[in-house]
């Protein structure tokens, strides 16, 4: 069998460990320091796909349609974002971490079809937080998978995006009868009941990681409803 050869190390901001990435044959991984097993391969994307599917089918007939990607990762989720969307739409792509997006303009991109080269694709190297923080809606979908879920892997900081506190803010960035979408390594009731709190109408849905695998992820829709002008004052 071949050996994983180490393609690149990233710290990640605020003492967040770091992220190594290696390469076996065809396959990449990524790893977390301290933490055992994978963060990810691109060998198991099928859940992260489907969040941009499952979210962004309904955007082929809207116009000039937005979306934000919160986590660029293997690239998986904004491919398909962008597969779903029209000529006319725009995806911006929120990465903490630069070394992530330069592996992604070199070794991985050709992994899920380099869509950082489509000219929908606006990349924003940042914390995703930095583009929610005013109350404008400027978003048909706002897509996250920045960490392990609602309960943070990677950074403490990851933790106001899934508070009340960060949902209300998504909740005024959407447009109405706007998405949000989340990934998240399995269920929490307790955030589906957050999701909920924050005028959200919520779906859970149980996808697998891979397709043939046992392993399942967990991913919610929420969607704001058809609101009056008092949701942006």
């Amino acid at each position: 069998m071949n050996p994983w050869k180490v393609l690149g190390i990233a710290k990640i901001p605020n003492n967040g460990g770091e992220l190594k990435l290696s390469q076996r044959a065809e396959e990449f991984s990524i790893r977390l320091s301290g933490v055992r097993g994978e963060l990810m391969n691109s060998r198991v994307h099928g859940s992260e796909e489907a969040l941009a599917e499952l979210s962004c089918e309904r955007l082929k007939s809207v116009a000039d349609a937005r979306v934000l990607v919160g986590g660029l990762g293997m690239g998986f989720t904004l491919a398909a974002a962008l597969k779903s969307m029209p000529p006319s739409a725009q995806v911006t792509v929120a990465e903490l971490i630069p070394e992530v997006v330069e592996w992604n303009r070199g070794p991985l991109g050709d992994c899920a079809g380099q869509p950082l080269h489509d000219s929908r694709t606006q990349v924003h190297i940042g914390d995703v937080t930095e583009l929610l923080i005013n109350k404008k809606p400027d978003y048909d979908a706002i897509l996250l998978d920045v960490d392990n879920g609602p309960e943070g892997l990677t950074r403490d900081d990851n933790h106001w995006l899934y508070s009340l506190e960060g949902l209300n803010a998504i909740y005024k960035k959407l447009h109405p009868e706007g998405i949000l979408a989340i990934w998240s390594a399995g269920p929490d009731p307790l955030f589906t009941i957050r999701l909920k709190k924050s005028r959200f109408n919520v779906s859970m849905h149980t996808v697998r990681a891979r397709k043939g695998k046992v392993s399942c992820h967990t991913i919610w829709l929420a969607q704001k409803p058809w609101r009056s002008a008092e949701d942006y004052r």
